[in-house]
């Protein structure tokens, strides 16, 4: 199994970025068959293959994937694409 963490700091506030993630996880129901449940402020994801879970917070997003075997072969494309979907949805990462 393969893992994937981001973290990605946002300005938009508790409630803009819970609104951000709520059309995200609707997206990956319809777009990827993921069955998402929210418990407060984490998503928890998961279908065959793929597990995990997303925090919101009033500044970062925090994301945690666990890749399946056969999944874990396009580790690189899929947190590139995550990545993009991350600066899409909050915002383009803060340079230090």
């Amino acid at each position: 199994m393969s893992t994937i963490a981001l973290h990605r700091e946002h300005c938009l506030g508790q409630e803009g970025a819970l609104d951000v993630a709520r059309r995200l996880a609707q997206e990956l129901e319809s777009g990827y068959g993921m069955r998402c449940e929210w418990q407060g402020d984490v998503l928890r994801f998961e279908r065959p293959g793929v597990s995990g879970v997303m925090t919101v917070s009033a500044d970062l997003i925090e994301l945690n994937a666990e890749l399946g075997f056969l999944l874990s072969a396009f580790k690189g494309q899929i947190e590139d694409q995550l990545n993009r979907n991350f600066e899409t949805y909050f915002g383009p990462p803060e340079v230090a």
